[in-house]
């Protein structure tokens, strides 16, 4: 997945043509889920919370941790 800052939210590319979205506000909140827009598709997205909290804590958001998708 990769940062978007227009959207601000990681995003990964959709077989139908959009991008999987999931914000960090939905990461810190333990979410897992990346869901298209545009279709019923959703993938679910692997990383280590801790990880994302620390980094987020240390960068000051500056630069976002990078979660994995996993179709």
């Amino acid at each position: 997945m990769e940062w978007n800052s227009e959207l601000q939210a990681y995003t990964y590319p959709c077989p139908c043509g959009d991008l999987f979205q999931i914000t960090k506000d939905e990461l810190k909140l333990g979410e897992e889920i990346a869901r298209c827009p545009s279709c019923s598709l959703y993938i679910t997205v692997i990383y280590n919370l801790d990880d994302f909290l620390a980094d987020s804590k240390t960068n000051n958001n500056n630069t976002p941790s990078q979660p994995i998708a996993v179709a």
